[in-house]
């Protein structure tokens, strides 16, 4: 430390006052600009796959990755400039550009932030991650892809399958530590909605992301007129996409034990709180993030049956001619 001082007045006391003036403003801005960023109020190693990516929870509760830890997740070098204006370089090459979907486009901006040790980070909306790897599976669908591009293209079927088994944004609170303040939050919040602590367990359950992704795989507006309007045949795409996977004569299970009840029940409230609670909050996280990089329903559904085929059912495999 002492050496980097007497380092730093050596250069001080060789400048004239004109550059130590200029040395000083420049000191100023760069403290003005790094207070008006984002904090870090947790930051962690995210282990997905075989890799432990820097990723982050900020002031602002937005989650962040790494613009290092995609290219980690990618298995790609690093590199400078990328080719195209407000593209990041990892998805840069021109023959991946008919394939970057709106989704991706709107969290393709970088974002600085400070770290929990003081050091300015750069890094991109968390859900970039299985937005891009989806880029390169829809660019290897369509025979767009080099040979290099394969193998990156390989890495990104392994991605997606990884994170839709639990969703990118509990991996991100995980990793971080923040489920724990989330948790707290939560609590808080049922506290100052005491009057609705019937319908808790139904919102706590079913995150407002699973609904949000329905009405846009089905085009319909989001948020609805009636806040608590939901088209009746959701009932039916959740018995397919949700009960019917969790294990095998689970729905009829429980439709029975529904059908017993005075009052009207949700089906969740009959699963056991030691396994079919968690079983279900994992599915669920998986199937949010399958719709979030779902282009449309018929693609969605494709995806659940690859990521969570039905139970007795076989997944067609296509070994070319």
């Amino acid at each position: 430390m002492d050496g980097r001082i007497n380092s730093g007045r050596a250069t001080a006391n060789k400048m004239t006052p004109e550059q130590r003036k200029e040395r000083a403003l420049k000191g100023v801005e760069a403290r003005k600009y790094k207070d008006s960023l984002p904090s870090a109020k947790f930051d962690g190693k995210l282990n997905i796959v075989d890799l432990q990516l820097d990723v982050a929870v900020l002031d602002n509760e937005k989650r962040v990755i790494t613009q290092q830890a995609v290219w980690n997740a990618l298995d790609r070098p690093s590199r400078g400039n990328a080719r195209i204006p407000n593209t990041p370089v990892f998805m840069d090459a021109k023959n991946l550009q008919p394939f970057i979907s709106d989704d991706l486009k709107e969290v393709i901006n970088k974002i600085e932030y400070v770290d929990t040790k003081g050091n300015i980070q750069s890094g991109y909306d968390a859900t970039i991650l299985p937005l891009v790897a989806d880029l390169y599976l829809k660019a290897r669908e369509n025979h767009a892809l080099t040979n290099r591009q394969l193998d990156t293209a390989l890495k990104a079927e392994i991605l997606v399958r990884a994170l839709a088994k639990v969703g990118i944004t509990a991996l991100v609170d995980e990793a971080t530590g923040y489920q724990d303040a989330r948790a707290k939050d939560a609590l808080a919040k049922i506290l100052e909605e005491f009057v609705a602590k019937e319908l808790q367990p139904w919102l706590k359950t079913f995150p407002d992301d699973y609904y949000k992704g329905l009405f846009r795989l089905y085009d319909i507006e989001y948020p609805p007129v009636k806040a608590n309007f939901r088209p009746q045949f959701f009932g039916n795409i959740t018995n397919k996409i949700i009960y019917d996977r969790l294990a095998p004569e689970l729905l009829p299970e429980l439709k029975k034990m529904a059908s017993k009840e005075q009052k009207r029940a949700r089906l969740h409230q009959f699963l056991s709180e030691n396994v079919g609670h968690p079983k279900l909050r994992e599915h669920l996280a998986s199937i949010v993030t399958l719709m979030k990089i779902s282009k449309d329903k018929d693609h969605f559904f494709e995806l659940v049956d690859t990521v969570h085929p039905e139970f007795g059912k076989t997944i067609p495999m296509d070994f070319g001619k």
